[in-house]
C-alpha cells in the first residue's frame, strides 16, 4: 500500500480480527488513527502496528473527524455512540460516523435520526472478504448513505478495500451484507450436506470437492473452505458461527419485515441458530458441517 499524508483524524472502535488489521491499514495510508477496544491486547496490538490506542471508546473519538465502528451488533454500536460509553460526547463538530459492522438496517435508521440532531452523520458502510482481505487491504466494502456522506468516506474506505459499491439509501449497505451472507450460508449448507451424502456412499470428500468446482455447483464455501477448513479439520476461517447465525436471522426479519414469506430463507436461519445452540460457545461458522454431520445421525 502507497503510503500518503492524510491530516483527517480518525478513530476506529473495535479492533476485533476484522478491525485490527482494517485499522492498521489506515495507518499505513498516513491517517491519524485512535484505536480502542475493550481488550485491553487488541489494544496494544494497534499500538505496536503504529496507531495510538486509547483507553475508552470517547477518549479514542475525541476531536475526531470520522468515527469508524467495527462491532458485534447494532445495539453494541449504539451504545458505544450514544449511550453508556457516550463515544461521540467530544467529536469534531460535524463529524461523520461510519458502521462498518453488521448491523439491522433499522437500528442504523434509528441512529442517523439520532446523529443528526447533534449534527453528525451516517453511512453504513460492511464489509465482506475475511480476515485475509482484511489484511491486504482488498476487503469488498458495501455504502448506504447520502451521496455526499458516501463521497466523504470513499477515500478512508478505499485504505482497507479495493471494490466499494454505492449500494443505495442509508441502511442499504447493511441490508445487502445480511442477503450476502445469507446467500454463503445457503449455499454452505448445501456444500456440507453434498459432502456428507457423497461421503455415505463411498466418494472421496476431496474428490467430490474438486469436482464440485470444475461444475455449476461450485461457491464460496466449495472454493475457499471445504479443504482449507473443513476437511483439514481446522476450522478456524475466523468468523463465528454465531456472527452467521445473527446476519442471516437479521435478514429474515427484514423479509419479514416487508411482508415476504421466504421460505428458504427462514429454514436456513432456523439451521444455523440451531447449530449454535449446539455447538460450543465461539465455533467457527466452518463448523457448520459438524451440525449437519451429527443431525444426519440423529434422523
Amino acid at each position: 500500500m502507497v503510503e500518503q499524508t492524510v491530516a483527517t483524524k480518525i478513530a476506529f472502535i473495535g479492533l476485533g480480527r476484522m478491525g485490527l488489521p482494517m485499522a492498521v491499514n489506515l495507518v499505513s495510508a498516513g491517517y491519524q488513527v485512535t484505536g480502542y477496544d475493550r481488550s485491553k491486547e487488541a489494544g496494544a496490538a494497534f499500538a505496536a502496528k503504529g496507531g495510538t490506542a486509547a483507553d475508552s471508546a470517547r477518549a479514542a473519538a475525541s476531536g475526531a473527524e470520522i468515527v469508524i465502528t467495527m462491532l458485534p451488533t447494532s445495539a453494541i454500536v449504539a451504545s458505544c455512540l450514544i449511550g453508556e460509553e457516550n463515544a461521540l460526547a467530544d467529536v469534531a463538530p460535524g463529524a461523520l460516523v461510519i458502521d462498518m459492522s453488521s448491523s439491522v438496517p433499522a437500528d442504523t435508521l434509528k441512529l442517523a435520526e439520532e446523529l443528526k440532531t447533534r449534527g453528525l452523520s451516517l453511512v453504513d458502510a460492511p464489509v465482506s472478504g475475511g480476515v485475509g482481505k482484511a489484511i491486504d487491504g482488498t476487503l469488498a466494502i458495501m455504502v448506504g448513505g447520502e451521496a455526499g456522506d458516501a463521497a466523504r468516506a470513499e477515500p478512508v474506505l478505499k485504505a482497507m478495500g479495493d471494490r466499494i459499491f454505492l449500494a443505495g439509501k442509508l441502511g442499504a449497505g447493511h441490508v445487502i451484507k445480511v442477503l450476502n451472507n445469507y446467500v454463503s450460508a445457503a449455499g454452505a449448507l448445501a456444500a456440507v450436506e453434498a459432502l456428507i451424502v457423497g461421503r455415505e456412499f463411498g466418494l472421496d470428500e476431496d474428490v467430490i470437492t474438486d469436482i464440485l468446482n470444475a461444475s455449476t455447483g461450485r461457491n464460496n464455501t466449495t472454493e475457499n473452505k471445504v479443504k482449507k477448513f473443513i476437511l483439514s479439520g481446522a476450522f478456524n476461517s475466523g468468523f463465528d458461527l454465531a456472527l452467521m447465525s445473527k446476519d442471516i436471522g437479521i435478514a429474515a426479519g427484514l423479509a419479514g419485515d416487508l411482508g415476504l414469506d421466504m421460505k428458504l430463507l427462514a429454514r436456513t436461519s432456523q439451521e444455523w441458530n440451531a447449530a449454535t445452540d449446539e455447538l460450543p460457545a465461539g465455533a467457527d461458522h466452518t463448523e457448520i458441517y459438524r451440525y449437519v454431520d451429527g443431525g444426519s445421525r440423529r434422523g
